[in-house]
């Protein structure tokens, strides 16, 4: 478990979940109409996965250029979900 913390897999592992959680939460609305839409959850999750995917990019020793980019998408979903709530 030391291993999978240490080396950032772990960090893959969540991405994974935020996929499935998206699909799910997705398929739930589209069978019910409830919940929340996905044109306002993708923004959302996409954000959170840019900041989760420039953490890996660090722990894995990866060029700091990546990790800047991945950071950069983070602020723009992050500026297009914001934008999406404001009213």
């Amino acid at each position: 478990m030391t291993a999978l913390f240490a080396s950032g897999r772990i960090i893959d592992w969540i991405l994974l979940g935020m996929v499935l959680e998206g699909c799910a939460l997705a398929a739930l609305h589209a069978r019910t109409g409830r919940g929340v839409a996905p044109r306002a959850l993708v923004p959302n999750l996409l954000s959170g996965m840019c900041v989760l995917l420039a953490m890996r990019l660090v722990l894995g020793g990866a060029w700091w250029g990546y990790a800047s980019a991945a950071l950069l998408a983070a602020l723009l979903f992050h500026v297009a979900d914001l934008a999406g709530k404001w009213s």
